[in-house]
């Protein structure tokens, strides 16, 4: 979880692909995130991946300099997977940007944490001034993986599932039942996105 753990991830997996002398790599990232004016159930594949501060870039401290890396992602992919979602037609699936957040409560505006230094106004301000940025959701991962897929030459996509409308508030409120199926809608968007790629091999 978060951008140190996929980074080691991201490594290991990288040199594999490198000493096995894979080519023409597609890496997909599925997983869950807190929509912004999204309904619950979204699905949202990310053009870029932005910072807090609303930036398409990764900051990396290499040898006590700091690094800036793209965020960009394949917008061809992207445009393959929605029209994939066009064709599954069983849920809402856009493109936006994603905001790639250092932790899961102040970085991400939430007042439920044990600090929080701001009000629900100033809040609510943020999230609305992000919506306004094309940011359509919230999660830890993104940034850290299209900037190392970049730097890789590997055609890269995100796409998560949104659990709640963060301008709806911070908390999930969706039955486990309800959550279950969410969360397996990216994996049934990518397994589509699979079985349909193979099949034109």
């Amino acid at each position: 979880m978060g951008i140190p753990s996929i980074s080691i991830m991201l490594h290991e997996l990288i040199k594999l692909l490198y000493h096995s002398k894979c080519t023409d790599v597609t890496v997909i990232r599925i997983g869950t995130s807190g929509g912004i004016g999204m309904d619950p159930g979204s699905v949202v594949i990310t053009s870029q991946s932005v910072n807090p501060c609303f930036k398409p870039e990764f900051e990396q401290i290499v040898l006590g300099k700091t690094v800036i890396r793209s965020t960009e992602l394949d917008s061809a992919l992207a445009q393959e997977l929605v029209q994939c979602s066009q064709e599954i037609n069983e849920f809402n699936t856009v493109i936006g940007r994603t905001m790639c957040t250092l932790d899961f409560y102040e970085g991400q505006a939430r007042l439920d944490g044990a600090i929080c230094s701001y009000t629900e106004e100033e809040k609510m301000q943020y999230l609305k001034s992000a919506y306004e940025a094309g940011i359509r959701n919230i999660e830890m991962e993104s940034s850290v993986f299209a900037a190392m897929c970049n730097i890789s030459g590997l055609r890269a996509a995100v796409v998560c599932v949104t659990l709640l409308n963060r301008l709806d508030g911070d908390q999930i409120s969706s039955s486990h039942d309800v959550l279950v199926e969410y969360q397996q809608r990216p994996q049934k968007l990518v397994g589509y996105f699979i079985k349909k790629r193979l099949s034109q091999v």
